[in-house]
């Protein structure tokens, strides 16, 4: 037999929305907390920022320096990563 859909009222869809987009917090963590599927929940943010584009408020100082930092970490990762997927190679080919 199949499983029925769970049905969430829209006062529900938007509680969980805000405290996606209001507190900054991961989708993962909020649905975790709710009790409702990952996607789900990622389905109505998309959603409503989709419906709402231009509203949300835009980054503080502090976030926008994090948001850098972050950023050229991420750079510096990816250039590691690259770096030593090349040599894995390259030590590979010495032991065959």
């Amino acid at each position: 037999m199949p499983e029925r859909r769970k049905k969430y009222s829209p006062e529900f869809r938007e509680e969980a929305v805000k405290a996606v987009i209001e507190t900054s917090r991961p989708i993962a963590q909020v649905a975790r907390e709710l009790g409702i599927v990952e996607g789900t929940l990622g389905n109505w943010v998309n959603a409503y920022r989709r419906e709402h584009a231009g509203e949300e408020p835009p980054l503080t100082v502090s976030e926008r320096a994090r948001l850098r930092e972050l950023e050229k970490e991420n750079r510096e990762l990816r250039l590691k990563n690259e770096f030593l997927g090349k040599a894995a190679a390259f030590f590979a080919q010495e032991y065959r």
